[in-house]
């Protein structure tokens, strides 16, 4: 049986609120192109994604074409991706033109496992401390 390579909504950050609680509630990573927000996600049985791409990227086609990469990434590493609804913004030097699956791989693999190996330990630990 073939292995589904879709993204549905509901593993989707769309609204404005869940975008700023993220970014306000959650915690920050940074590689060489990206600023990484990761929340510990309310749905228990998946993480979300959500791009934000601004202008500062560049133009319309630009934007277009470092959201497509991503979402192309994020879609064929789903089964790597921790339960935690996660905000990528990629910095503003970044160049589209450049910018290729292997980049993203290279930068964004490693810190897939790192928020991985943050939510099993996060979940391995007591809730409440006693002291």
């Amino acid at each position: 049986m073939p292995v589904s390579l879709t993204w549905p909504r509901e593993r989707r950050i769309t609204r404005r609120a869940e975008y700023t609680a993220c970014y306000d509630g959650g915690e920050r990573r940074y590689t060489k192109y990206f600023v990484v927000f990761a929340r510990s996600s309310e749905d228990l049985g998946n993480g979300r994604l959500g791009l934000a791409v601004t202008k500062k990227c560049g133009n319309a086609v630009a934007r277009n074409r470092i959201k497509r990469v991503l979402r192309a990434f994020f879609r064929l590493h789903q089964h790597e991706m921790p339960c935690m609804d996660i905000v990528v913004t990629p910095k503003k030097h970044l160049r589209a033109d450049r910018f290729s699956m292997a980049v993203a791989e290279s930068e964004l693999l490693p810190l897939l496992g790192e928020l991985s190996a943050a939510t099993t330990a996060e979940s391995a630990s007591p809730s409440g401390d006693a002291a």
